[in-house]
């Protein structure tokens, strides 16, 4: 495992993960960064996806995989991570959908993936919490990924992932 700060559009890996939303058709943060940069066909591949296999969205803690368009990855893994809530553990749902994330990438046979911290942004999960469950979740998988990069957007989020790297 490894951390990068910086944009994940631009990292050269097999596969980058997006942390989507259930509708799988674009929004704000890493999806629409992933959505811009990589072109239209990401949404098309996206919309196919809602047509047939995922009528009613992607469910939070799972993933599923489209191309990436232009991006330098070679596939786009679309994960939902849960939004924090302190009425109810949704812990579970975060660990897996890194998890489930890495499972879809060995479906596919990438050897090295890049995630964003999955639920930190709009879904409001404590920072140093969400690198946690991130560096835990890895830490548990078993998976034959053998590169898994963090990609920070920011200093305080690189800080978050130094630290939970170092436990």
């Amino acid at each position: 495992m490894s951390i990068v700060e910086g944009d994940i559009t631009g990292v050269k890996v097999d596969a980058i993960v997006n942390a989507a939303n259930s509708s799988l058709l674009g929004g704000g943060g890493v999806d629409g960064a992933i959505h811009a940069a990589g072109g239209p066909e990401i949404l098309a591949a996206c919309r196919r996806l809602r047509e047939t296999e995922l009528p009613s969205g992607l469910p939070a803690g799972r993933a599923v995989a489209t191309t990436a368009g232009k991006l330098p990855a070679r596939w786009v893994i679309h994960t939902v991570g849960p939004v924090y809530t302190t009425r109810e553990d949704r812990r579970p749902t975060l660990l897996s959908a890194y998890t489930e994330s890495l499972r879809v990438a060995d479906e596919l046979g990438a050897a090295s993936v890049a995630f964003p911290l999955l639920s930190a942004g709009a879904y409001g999960w404590p920072l140093q919490d969400a690198a946690d469950a991130a560096v835990e979740a890895v830490r548990s998988a078993t998976t034959s990924v053998e590169d898994v990069r963090f990609v920070a957007f920011g200093g305080r989020a690189k800080a978050a992932l130094e630290e939970a790297l170092a436990r």
